[in-house]
């Protein structure tokens, strides 16, 4: 039987059925759980939400009298109750999420990524096996996400995008979920549509879950299938995606055109411009330059500031506002370029300066001058005290250096110890 109750109502033991109020009155990712914590029931108490209906069904009973007393809270309280703890919960995302350097949100960052691609791997896995899959495992994923990119803007992206050891598919999806988020953020989306956007960028290809078996692709990189049955992910994860109340129509329209180009030649529908949804736009840019980073549309992964100039010459692929929107959160030169300075040192970007976007921080590793590798040391471009600059994307062939892969991480990470 389900009852809608006041919040003073709740008790240990009951099962929630709906939490009455807006998507961000509450913390809980999932609709639907049993009160079995302390804190969840403290958490709920104090929420912005106006009531909530509990099964009893699956849980505890709350006792009539006590139901009907608390009833007749006044509507002003209730009014001032739900500011207050709008504020709170400002308050305390603000003290958790407060600003630290890349190297001090590097280790969270790693704890992140491990955790996730593990739950990412668990709701791949069911689909793979069909069975039935529960978006709300994977959901808080975003938040994660978010507050790690609250406290900086760059360890998780850097890190992401740096690191080698990560099987693709959930590299990708951590990827472009926390590329989706920063876009949503420069392009001043609602907190809404920012998490649907995080969201969607995780599931973008669930599809690929449920071909057949037999279908195992080198290093997990499904795009290098043929087109046919490539494209055909797409539906599939559109059919699997649809009945799940975790998923907004904005997310699933996201999922649906991320293949979607604004002159009508991509999949599946070859829908055009504003035809396409704002969400399936963002992911297109968000999902291409992972992509190109990864495997560089001919197996050779592209460096960061050559996928943006190759994004950039792709005519009619790409919303041409969302583009440079893109563009001002990665930067021209996105953290893990290898570029060339005016004095002569080859170096990588590790970091941005959030006052002169053109000006990162620059860990060089090379001198041109004496043709050789040398300790890696730090410039920051116009702090008043170097007027170095960037001159361009660094050629890196023919040098004695590692693999650009294996240089990217050992020079990130050395940067951030």
């Amino acid at each position: 039987m389900l009852k809608n109750i006041p919040l003073s109502s709740l008790e240990l033991g009951m099962f929630v059925h709906k939490m009455n109020g807006g998507w961000f009155d509450h913390p809980f990712w999932k609709a639907k759980f049993l009160i079995d914590e302390p804190q969840k029931l403290q958490t709920l108490k104090s929420s912005a939400l106006t009531s909530v209906v509990i099964d009893t069904s699956l849980g505890k009973d709350v006792e009539e009298e006590q139901a009907l007393r608390n009833a007749g809270t006044n509507a002003k309280a209730t009014k001032a109750k739900r500011l207050n703890a709008i504020t709170r919960r400002q308050s305390t995302r603000e003290q958790t999420s407060r600003p630290v350097s890349t190297a001090a949100e590097l280790g969270a960052a790693q704890a992140l990524a491990n955790n996730a691609s593990a739950k990412l791997k668990d709701i791949f896995r069911a689909a793979h096996l069909g069975r039935a899959i529960s978006v709300s495992s994977v959901a808080p994923i975003v938040g994660d996400i978010q507050a790690s990119i609250d406290r900086n803007s760059q360890a998780f992206h850097g890190l992401m995008r740096c690191k080698l050891k990560s099987e693709f598919v959930y590299r990708h999806s951590l990827c472009v979920s926390a590329l989706m988020i920063s876009l949503a953020r420069k392009m001043n989306l609602s907190s809404k549509e920012t998490t649907d956007a995080g969201l969607a960028g995780l599931l973008l290809d669930i599809g690929t879950s449920y071909y057949p078996k037999t279908i195992n692709p080198p290093h997990g990189d499904f795009s290098q299938l043929d087109p046919e049955i490539w494209h055909q992910h797409v539906q599939l994860g559109h059919r699997a995606l649809r009945y799940d109340e975790e998923v907004s129509d904005w997310a699933l329209h996201a999922c649906l055109h991320h293949h979607e180009r604004m002159d009508g030649k991509g999949f599946p529908e070859g829908l055009r411009e504003i035809d396409i949804s704002v969400g399936g736009r963002m992911a297109a840019i968000c999902d291409t330059f992972n992509f190109l980073l990864n495997d560089g549309g001919g197996g050779s992964p592209l460096d960061p500031s050559t996928a943006v100039k190759t994004m950039r010459q792709m005519e009619g692929a790409f919303d041409p506002d969302i583009l440079r929107k893109f563009i001002e959160s990665v930067g021209q030169f996105p953290v893990g370029s290898f570029v060339r300075l005016r004095s002569g040192f080859l170096g990588m970007v590790i970091d941005e300066n959030p006052l002169v976007a053109a000006r990162p921080l620059v860990e060089v590793f090379y001198s041109l001058a004496e043709g050789k590798r040398i300790a890696q040391r730090r410039i920051k471009l116009g702090d008043g005290l170097n007027d170095d600059e960037i001159l361009d994307t660094a050629d890196l062939s023919g040098l004695d250096l590692p693999d650009e892969g294996y240089l990217r991480e050992v020079v990130f990470l050395a940067a951030h110890r």
